[in-house]
């Protein structure tokens, strides 16, 4: 199993973040096989709440991309969103994440080529809230390759619950 994260908080050309997260999906799923795709959620930006809230969702997929393949199609389908990269945690029109690539792991010092940095899963996984409760809703039981520890008991573990799902 392949898991996406994605998240926006400003518009791009009149369209609103709710929209980009699925019209991001949408994209997706036309170059990979698109399993599931989580509700989505309202989260507080981070690590400054008086910034633009995010709409986050999650999405599994399965596709024959290999990992620093697939990392430049996502960066691509950003791209396509006006995502500008200018500093770390910016509000930002589309952020599209590779959380996992079915149990690989991978450090960022075996990256090579186009997958420098690229580490599997995400580093950050355990401590966020806005990638794991949309995960929770679409892959509950994958555990981390690096844990052991399921999305559902890494969500358990967090002691702030701030995501709120959207209902339409």
């Amino acid at each position: 199993m392949i898991l996406i994260a994605a998240g926006s908080s400003l518009p791009f050309c009149g369209i609103d973040s709710q929209q980009i997260v699925l019209s991001a999906f949408s994209a997706l799923g036309r170059l990979t096989d698109l399993r599931g795709v989580s509700p989505l959620y309202h989260t507080p930006a981070w690590p400054d709440p008086a910034e633009p809230p995010f709409v986050n969702a999650a999405a599994a997929i399965e596709t024959d991309l290999r990992p620093e393949v697939l990392l430049a199609v996502l960066h691509s389908i950003e791209a396509g969103f006006g995502r500008l990269r200018r500093r770390k945690n910016a509000p930002r029109t589309l952020d599209l994440d590779l959380i996992a690539y079915d149990q690989e792991r991978r450090d960022a010092s075996s990256a090579v080529g186009d997958g420098v940095g690229l580490q599997l899963p995400h580093p950050r996984l355990a401590d966020r809230e806005f990638v794991l409760a949309p995960l929770a809703d679409i892959a509950p039981n994958w555990r981390s390759p690096e844990t052991g520890k399921t999305v559902r008991e890494m969500l358990a573990a967090l002691p702030l619950r701030a995501a709120q799902q959207i209902l339409r």
